[in-house]
């Protein structure tokens, strides 16, 4: 059996789509017939080979709704048929410390779809049984299919942070991680406050959910967020180190700054009111397979959507133009057709 798969052939390289022998499931996996497939910034690090052990030709793709198509020996939970979905997690080894500790989704040694195997820019993937998460009927594929990555993501890392309603969340940035984040913020009951650039956002902000709304080209955003007594917590979906270093003076007693955003540069922060009010910095990486169903099952409750553009998989090349771009609204998704 044929199918097609959108690879790159080495670093740097443009996406090509390619026919290929559709590979069989080995014990512990299962195959997929993708159905939809999120192109998200993360995808560059297999496009220009940011990570240095990525071995090509590699097809990306790690937010992968799909259709089990196939079942290898030693998978009872999954069965032909079921609509599925896997994420940035794609496995794990089950032997350092993160792993042994039970924390998967910091394995030292990650398995992950696009970039140490085969993601989902294809017809078909095939992936570990325990990366699978289900996928609620109502939800699209399309519109899923963003909620394994920026939705888990924004959703995981706040419900892991001490914060609890009615406390102030502030989410930096109205990108593709931040309309999911505000809106996640509101649903669960959060005083949730908005900071991006410029005045014409707020309408946007406060349809997603937003209370407040802060305009960081105009306001003084630490002073904005003190004003509401600090934020007990600060998602930094942002790229820009400056823009987060700003907001994180706003942060309140025990406030946390989630860092979501990856930046280049050095993060400048003060130490002293990190002392004084026990604040805390820290990242978050997305989530295991039963946390992307967690959020899976969370959005379909609430209503909690991404905005998304819908490319064929055959013009996959200008679907990641569009997202490197960052004029879409607000996440790019491949569709194969099936």
């Amino acid at each position: 059996m044929q199918g097609r798969y959108v690879q790159v052939a080495k670093g740097g390289a443009p996406l090509e789509v390619v026919t290929r022998e559709v590979a069989e499931p080995k014990t512990g996996e299962v195959r997929l017939r993708v159905e939809a497939c999120g192109v998200c910034h993360s995808d560059s690090v297999t496009k220009e080979a940011i990570f240095p052990f990525i071995t090509y030709p590699r097809v990306p793709g790690h937010e992968v709704i799909g259709l089990v198509d196939a079942v290898g020996e030693g998978v009872p939970q999954w069965k032909v048929g079921q609509r599925v979905g896997v994420g940035w997690y794609g496995g794990h080894c089950g032997r350092c410390e993160p792993c042994r500790r039970g924390d998967l989704v910091a394995c030292q040694h990650a398995l992950i779809p696009g970039v140490t195997y085969d993601g989902g820019y294809a017809d078909y993937i095939v992936v570990p049984a325990d990366a699978v998460a289900a996928v609620p009927d109502s939800l699209k594929s399309a519109d899923a299919a963003p909620l394994l990555c920026a939705g888990i993501t924004t959703f995981n890392s706040l419900r892991n942070t001490g914060a609890k309603p009615p406390a102030t969340v502030a989410v930096l940035g109205l990108g593709g991680l931040g309309h999911l984040g505000v809106q996640f913020a509101a649903k669960m009951g959060f005083n949730t406050v908005a900071i991006a650039r410029g005045a014409d956002k707020a309408d946007f902000a406060h349809k997603l959910g937003a209370r407040h709304y802060i305009d960081s080209t105009s306001q003084d955003v630490a002073e904005e967020l003190k004003k509401l007594g600090g934020a007990r917590v600060i998602l930094a979906t942002v790229t820009d180190n400056d823009a987060m270093a700003a907001a994180a003076a706003g942060l309140g007693y025990a406030g946390e700054l989630v860092l979501l955003g990856v930046s280049p540069k050095p993060l400048p922060l003060s130490t002293i009111p990190m002392i004084l009010q026990r604040q805390a910095v820290h990242g978050w990486p997305s989530g295991t397979s039963i946390e992307s169903e967690d959020t899976l099952k969370f959005s379909e409750m609430t209503g909690v959507l991404p905005m998304i553009e819908t490319y064929p998989l055959e013009k996959a090349a200008e679907a990641y133009d569009r997202m490197m771009s960052g004029k879409a609204r607000f996440r790019v998704v491949l569709e194969t057709g099936a």
